[in-house]
């Protein structure tokens, strides 16, 4: 899945690709507004790369010059640049779990399941001790590692629905259309991934409650500007 950021590219959708988009946002949104879903009982996520180093931000490349000179070269990260993925859950209420692979190692369902769910769902039990997970609504895309049978069925063995998400549609993913680049565009420069993984938290944590919850309102209207549009793209259409 290709994240939606500054340099993503949409994806050409078929008609079933369009027909998938909207009968899910149609269907998801039927339950939020006939009250049988809430959105504070919704955990979202997903995994994203994170730079090490930081460039092309506007202030970054700023450069004092003599008259007649031409600005310096602005440097784009190479193919080889040090980056670590993070995996980071998030509810209305805030960021629910972060985590970061070591390097050298990859996503795969296994991975997806022991690093990254079982430690969300133990925050999650925490969180709510007299109903944990249990009907709780969850949502990811469908990259390999969450779409395997053996994820599905330790969500479901946690009490956890599965939200449908259509193929092709990280503007319908609330960690790409807002958190990924939010915390992407205040990070500054490391040398490890344990000091990266330090920004980043504590980004998350001076984020208010209120942006999570604009957030998750912001995804409910995205849902009807798919349906408006008959399937299509429509982040060029909105503000």
């Amino acid at each position: 899945m290709r994240k939606l950021t500054s340099r993503w590219v949409p994806h050409k959708l078929t008609e079933k690709n369009r027909q998938d988009r909207v009968r899910m946002c149609t269907e998801n949104l039927a339950k939020f507004d006939k009250k049988q879903w809430r959105l504070t009982d919704v955990v979202t996520g997903d995994e994203s790369w994170f730079y090490h180093r930081q460039i092309g931000k506007k202030q970054t490349n700023k450069s004092w010059v003599a008259a007649g000179e031409k600005p310096r070269t602005v440097v784009r990260q190479g193919r080889f640049e040090p980056k670590t993925m993070f995996s980071i859950f998030f509810r209305t209420t805030g960021v629910a779990h972060i985590s970061y692979l070591q390097s050298g190692r990859t996503i795969d369902h296994q991975t997806y399941t022991n690093d990254c769910l079982k430690p969300l769902v133990h925050t999650l039990n925490e969180q709510r001790p007299l109903s944990g997970t249990k009907n709780m609504k969850f949502h990811h895309d469908n990259a390999r590692p969450h779409v395997h049978s053996s994820v599905s069925a330790y969500l479901e063995s946690q009490g956890f629905i599965i939200m449908d998400h259509p193929p092709y549609s990280p503007d319908l993913a609330p960690s790409d259309f807002w958190l990924f680049n939010y915390i992407k565009k205040r990070l500054s420069n490391h040398n490890s991934a344990e000091s990266l993984n330090n920004e980043i938290t504590a980004i998350v944590n001076s984020i208010p409650v209120k942006e999570f919850q604009k957030t998750f309102e912001k995804w409910k209207e995205r849902m009807r500007c798919c349906i408006k549009y008959k399937g299509g793209y429509f982040e060029h259409l909105i503000k």
